[in-house]
């Protein structure tokens, strides 16, 4: 499968779903008005089909429910073995029981409207629900599944979202809340129906029996449908691919199945963090023998292989699909790192973000502890770390770490990049003015007054839980944490409080005439990088509380 149709069927599963969604969100809606009566939900219902019954809405409504229906049937075929982690498993299971789920209430009121002019009112509807437990178990297992799902699937697409963490409390709660709410209305309905006298409706619907002949039958097409996908992919095959792993273990396979799904098969521990979709290099084998005349390595692939500067014979597990035989020696250690892996939650598994990054460190402290008793620098220290913490948190960043005199620290895990940009500037202004309140307070006792360079830069980095055992932290790698390291020396050299690099000054909104600039040139990058020097950080704290004011002269 070329990585074009990957991003296509992608995107088509992302679109249905979101079609899917509304069209059950409204459902909800709907149904919560039978708390107030079923002549609201009525009401309701009559605005809801002028959308989902005209030719558009039932063109845009069906073609989604095929297509995801499709699109889970496609997963499982391109799966090659049951055994899967209970995620992907509940994910799969999900969209192809909601066909089953639905049909009977979609075949019992759309298709007999659209077979007969038929309409089943709500009235009617809940009365024979009302009569039936098993059906109104059925009919609320469907709503809280189907909604389950829904969510499930807008949770993982939207997780990765910088903005989503803002958003996310909104979303659980309303996850909660809308559910709940219908099926309360669906029950107060049921309950106002068998109360209510009967409505006569002057058109006639198809008989029960026909009706039921139609849904059983749908039944059966779907389960035989699913039945023949699972006996034709899973069966065993004669024409077995053996995978050879470096140890010792081989494993017998049907064509088509990848690397990563083989080790599964045969409970065989394989890191995998992104779930095998290619997203990272965990999974990565390298090919001992065999790797002639293997499928050719597609764009996905190439690209994650290319971010770690893999040889020419390594391959990712979830993605190599072998044609003939082979030999593996998986690459990544699967012992403390696949449980870490395993267990880390989905937030800080590892995913790239945009953030600021703040790095700064005392000036000569060195030479100012080597004349102090080691309690007295002790003592010292943890003042100096209690005031960059509390301009830090103050400001709505976290310290990433202390290393020696100086601390790294993130802004951005939870909130928009150019929010973050403006908290790292404010951590700066009330970490410098902490520092001139450190060496009032320790006036006596310093031979000097304590001095601090920092560096500011932002842009894409990797966050996510890294260590091991207790020394295991939230924080983050990449080329912007190494720049705004860059910047702390420069800040150094240049004998200033602060160098800023001026992406992070412009995504923040504020201005500062006045200042230095210099062209940094960053290793790896062909172009330089403008930032700008500012010799007292306390001297933008004006720009700061009021950005169109200039705060320098």
């Amino acid at each position: 499968m070329s990585i074009t149709s990957t991003i296509t069927k992608s995107r088509v599963h992302i679109a249905s779903g979101l079609v899917l969604a509304f069209f059950v969100a409204g459902h909800f809606i709907n149904h919560s008005l039978g708390i107030s009566s079923i002549e609201r939900m009525e009401a309701g219902r009559a605005g809801f089909n002028i959308l989902w019954r005209s030719i558009p809405g039932t063109i845009l409504l069906y073609g989604a429910l095929l297509s995801h229906f499709a699109l889970a049937l496609d997963a499982l075929w391109r799966r090659g073995s049951l055994r899967m982690p209970v995620g992907e498993a509940l994910k799969i299971l999900f969209g192809l029981a909601l066909p089953f789920l639905l049909a009977e209430h979609v075949i019992a009121t759309r298709l007999e409207f659209s077979l007969t002019g038929y309409v089943r009112g709500y009235t009617e509807v809940l009365r024979s629900m009302w009569v039936s437990n098993g059906t109104v178990a059925f009919y609320t297992a469907a709503l809280v599944i189907a909604w389950a799902h829904g969510c499930l699937g807008m949770w993982f697409w939207l997780r990765g979202k910088v903005w989503f963490q803002r958003v996310a409390p909104i979303f659980h709660m309303i996850a909660v809340i809308v559910p709940v709410l219908a099926i309360l209305g669906f029950y107060s309905g049921m309950h106002a129906s068998a109360l209510a006298a009967p409505t006569p409706n002057t058109e006639a619907g198809l008989p029960l029996r026909t009706l039921y002949r139609i849904i059983y039958s749908f039944y059966a097409a779907f389960l035989l449908v699913i039945a023949g996908v699972i006996l034709v992919k899973f069966i065993p095959q004669r024409n077995k691919i053996r995978i050879r792993y470096a140890g010792g273990r081989t494993v017998a396979v049907n064509p088509g199945l990848s690397i990563l799904e083989a080790s599964r098969s045969a409970g065989i521990p394989h890191v995998s963090v992104c779930g095998g979709r290619g997203r990272c290099s965990t999974c990565r084998v390298q090919i001992l023998d065999g790797l002639d005349g293997q499928p050719a390595v597609e764009a996905r692939e190439v690209a994650t292989l290319r971010s770690i500067g893999a040889g020419g014979d390594v391959r990712l597990a979830c993605q190599l699909r072998p044609s003939h035989d082979l030999t593996v020696l998986p690459l990544v250690d699967v012992g403390s790192t696949l449980h870490a892996a395993r267990q880390a939650p989905n937030a800080v598994a590892g995913q790239e973000r945009m953030v600021a990054a703040l790095f700064c460190d005392l000036r000569s402290f060195t030479q100012l502890s080597e004349k102090k008793l080691p309690y007295d620098v002790v003592f010292l220290l943890n003042r100096y770390f209690t005031v960059v913490d509390q301009a830090v948190e103050s400001s709505g960043g976290m310290v990433d770490k202390f290393i020696g005199d100086g601390a790294i620290a993130l802004f951005g895990i939870e909130t928009s990049y150019a929010q973050a940009c403006r908290q790292a500037l404010q951590a700066a202004v009330k970490l410098a003015e902490g520092i001139e309140k450190l060496n009032a307070s320790f006036s006596a006792e310093l031979d000097a007054p304590l001095r601090i360079a920092m560096g500011l830069h932002a842009g894409p980095a990797i966050v996510g839980r890294m260590g091991h055992g207790k020394a295991t932290s939230l924080t983050a790698i990449g080329d912007t944490i190494n720049t705004a390291s860059r910047l702390e020396g420069l800040a150094k050299q240049k004998n200033v409080e602060l160098v800023v690099s001026a992406d992070l000054v412009k995504l923040a909104g504020v201005t500062f005439p006045g200042h230095e600039v210099e062209e940094l040139e960053i290793r790896g990058r062909a172009a330089t990088l403008e930032t700008w020097i500012v010799l007292k950080a306390t001297d933008i704290s004006a720009a700061l509380a009021n950005p169109a004011a200039p705060a320098m002269a």
